[in-house]
């Protein structure tokens, strides 16, 4: 059965309010996490069995933040990864970890070029 829109709190303080399918988190969703790891972090978008999965996005609490696609929990696709600082990633992502695409600094230009996983100095 599918359950919209109710809000679900862990004992550790994480959250998610979306939609559910057989007790696990699918479709589009909201959840924050509370204290132990990724404590702050925000992720919003959509969920598959109780992974993040399909286009999203995830903050985290220092300010950083990714746009795009996730498979597994992971980024993978396309997608974008803001520092807090301004610097950007922009391209494709594989089982999370940049793998084609291109680094920019806060004025825009050019930093570097990820290719096939590898970094490459401008």
């Amino acid at each position: 059965s599918k359950i919209n829109g109710l809000l679900y709190t862990w004992k550790n303080g994480s959250t998610y309010v979306g939609e559910w399918k057989d007790d696990k988190k699918n479709g589009q969703g909201k959840y924050s996490y509370g204290k132990g790891k990724g404590e702050g972090d925000k992720y919003e978008g959509e969920f598959k069995d109780d992974k993040k999965h399909g286009k999203g996005k995830y903050f985290w609490s220092n300010g950083d933040k990714f746009v795009g696609e996730f498979k597994d929990d992971k980024p993978n696709g396309q997608g974008t990864y803001t520092w807090f600082d301004g610097r950007k990633y922009e391209g494709e992502w594989k089982d999370g970890k940049r793998w084609n695409g291109t680094t920019y600094e806060i004025d825009g230009s050019i930093f570097g070029k990820i290719v096939n996983g590898k970094k490459i100095k401008q």
